[in-house]
């Protein structure tokens, strides 16, 4: 398959917007390639490709109103017209029509916002785009040391979770705690992403909410387990230091082989997106060594079971 620029793999619908893409470079390359044919304006004023490709379609249009606009949808930051990436499509040499109607409906669904807009008002925009990459990806590997992972959260857990530290009204505490029911339904979907956690053993431990919270917490993790796509490990106590003392982080990897892999890491009021392949590099090494320091999967179940006896 042709490697595309960002335009279409950064769909808003599937939170991808904000991947950087290289509009600059694309456009210019574009022109280049342009063939037979050249520029000219149009009665509006704006700028027309008229290109006639060796070999290809007798005249090519690309009417975009200019080329901010172009590098805009190539970032993700505007809506797509068909007619657009149609044009943009034939411009990058995309000719199979079963790769070219994919993309086009990409391009169709990048236009209908995602089910988590709904979720507008209590959803900061940094954690947005975070909803949106987690519905997209394929594979998601996370690190916890304070509290169990979100997908893996029991309602009773998330709700004492949202009460840590914030004096939020009743009802907006339920709606946080419906989106993150809301988020965990992608575990159990056809074709859902495999879910790879490692778990400090404090926040195994800690009773968030009190005993009886925390014990039907763990009996669901338990349940969790039972899950093809879910894998669980421990980092004991007893390791001592290791790889991830700088904290929390999720790495988010897609289908599309052309978009990087990400790392979320999660601040009070704002989130780093890290896509830079030294960044990432760094984050797939410490989740490595992570998995080889903690207690191998076929250990969880026993672990939790241990801590639950424990729980008074």
């Amino acid at each position: 398959m042709q490697r595309l620029p960002p335009l279409l793999a950064a769909a808003d619908t599937c939170g991808l917007s904000y991947l950087r893409g290289e509009p600059d470079t694309m456009r210019e390359g574009a022109e280049r390639d342009l063939g037979k044919g050249g520029t000219r304006d149009d009665p509006g004023g704006r700028k027309v490709f008229e290109v006639q490709p060796e070999g290809g379609p007798t005249v090519l249009r690309i009417l975009l109103g200019s080329q901010l606009k172009i590098s805009r949808m190539e970032l993700g930051r505007v809506s797509f017209k068909e007619r657009d990436v149609a044009d943009l499509l034939t411009l990058y040499g995309v000719t199979d029509d079963g790769e070219r109607q994919a993309l086009l409906n990409l391009a169709d669904k990048a236009n209908s916002p995602g089910w988590w807009h709904r979720y507008n008002d209590i959803l900061p925009s940094w954690f947005q785009v975070y909803v949106g990459l987690e519905d997209a990806a394929t594979l998601i590997r996370t690190y916890e040391v304070q509290f169990i992972p979100g997908l893996l959260q029991t309602e009773d857990y998330a709700r004492a979770v949202m009460g840590v530290g914030h004096a939020s009204a009743a009802e907006e505490v339920e709606r946080r705690v419906r989106l993150r029911t809301e988020r965990q339904r992608l575990l159990n979907r056809h074709r859902g992403p495999r879910l790879w956690a490692v778990i400090d053993e404090a926040a195994l431990r800690r009773l968030i909410g009190g005993a009886e919270v925390m014990r039907a917490q763990l009996e669901h993790l338990l349940d969790a387990l039972k899950l093809p796509n879910v894998i669980l490990q421990v980092m004991p106590f007893r390791t001592g230091g290791h790889a991830a003392e700088g904290g929390p982080f999720t790495l988010l990897r897609f289908p599309e082989p052309d978009l990087p892999d990400v790392i979320y890491v999660e601040q009070l009021t704002s989130a780093l997106y890290l896509d830079r392949r030294e960044d990432v590099d760094t984050y797939v090494e410490v989740m490595e060594r992570l998995c080889v320091e903690s207690e191998p999967p076929e250990s969880t179940a026993e672990i939790i079971n241990t801590i639950m006896k424990e729980i008074k």
